[in-house]
């Protein structure tokens, strides 16, 4: 079953609407990208996953990407260089923790849904949207 099919389009909806209200009071840039496997160190296959879709393409390097490999429960939150200087060393521990606790309650979607827009908090905080501001990526959920 490819991850696609793992979330229903309900389901991804739900993430998406997560990701589009983070963003919409920040310059930031939130991806979220799912697979079944990961067969590397998770962080390492974010950080793929991270250039592979060009998240260091935002003007002020404050792209967020989730990775999560569900049928092998792992997962990533990396942040570039403009956000990474801006939040506490523990931050992206802190909303993998609360994936982490959703998850073990069988809530996926919620536990993405959340961990987007504790980071969208802080981008709002940090890079507030500005009037020229546009969206620089799109497809926010990868599969």
């Amino acid at each position: 079953m490819g991850a696609s099919k793992y979330f229903t389009k309900e389901q991804q909806h739900v993430i998406i609407a997560a990701i589009e209200d983070a963003e919409k009071s920040s310059s930031g840039e939130i991806r979220v990208h799912i697979e079944e496997h990961c067969k590397a160190d998770p962080l390492d296959r974010a950080a793929y996953f991270f250039a592979k879709l060009d998240m260091h393409k935002t003007q002020l390097r404050n792209g967020v990407l989730f990775y999560v490999a569900y049928k092998d429960h792992k997962l990533a939150v990396i942040g570039d260089s403009g956000i990474n200087s801006c939040v506490p060393p523990t931050f992206w521990e802190e909303i993998k923790n609360t994936m982490i606790t959703q998850f073990s309650h069988g809530k996926i979607v919620e536990g993405i849904s959340d961990g987007v827009r504790m980071a969208g908090t802080q981008l709002k905080e940090f890079f507030p949207l500005q009037s020229n501001d546009i969206n620089e990526l799109s497809n926010e959920i990868s599969f």
